[in-house]
């Protein structure tokens, strides 16, 4: 069966390979460019990111809902969380070599590079906080970001246990509605 608007979804649902190569085909261009311009820093990670993307529709295709929105947003909002995704995965590993154990100086580009994915991942942060109100937003930020313990940030924002986690429950849905939710496999 050959794939088309109309058909897609339903033989990427079915395990077709058709439907996802008119996905790479349609949609490829769109997706290419969200990634590229997050990951501006490091081109040489385009590819593997969108490979992730592809392999991310293909196994959480149940996922997407037509109600919810079309499908080129939700493999939009695949894609700015796989790049994301991608950023973080650099940070940690610029990050596992420890300074004191160098004996040598960090070349001025890998400072840089860091400097500018720290930029990037703050910025993309940011975007994703801005939905949800300032005390939410520092909800998360304290521990998402600083990884403090849920009730220690709840005490220092003067938000009651239980509050805590209906905040951060309801913070997340607002997130994945406005996003696109992603399962991990």
């Amino acid at each position: 069966m050959k794939a088309n608007e109309h058909n897609f979804i339903d033989l990427i649902k079915k395990r077709k390979e058709e439907g996802i190569l008119y996905v790479i085909d349609t949609y490829g261009g769109l997706l290419n460019a969200i990634v590229k311009k997050r990951l501006f820093t490091a081109p040489d990670r385009v590819e593997e990111c969108m490979n992730d993307i592809f392999l991310g529709i293909w196994k959480n295709i149940d996922s997407f809902d037509e109600s919810r929105g079309s499908f080129e947003g939700w493999a939009a909002g695949i894609a700015r969380l796989e790049a994301i995704d991608t950023l973080r995965k650099m940070k940690r590993e610029l990050q596992t070599i420890s300074i004191e154990d160098m004996d040598m100086e960090i070349p001025e580009e890998e400072t840089s590079f860091l400097k500018l994915t720290e930029q990037e991942l703050s910025k993309e942060t940011e975007e994703i906080l801005a939905c949800l109100k300032p005390k939410d937003q520092e909800l998360f930020r304290r521990i998402f970001l600083n990884e403090e313990e849920p009730e220690e940030a709840g005490e220092a924002l003067g938000i009651s246990r239980d509050n805590v986690y209906v905040r951060i429950f309801r913070g997340k849905q607002k997130i994945r509605s406005k996003f696109g939710e992603r399962k991990r496999a």
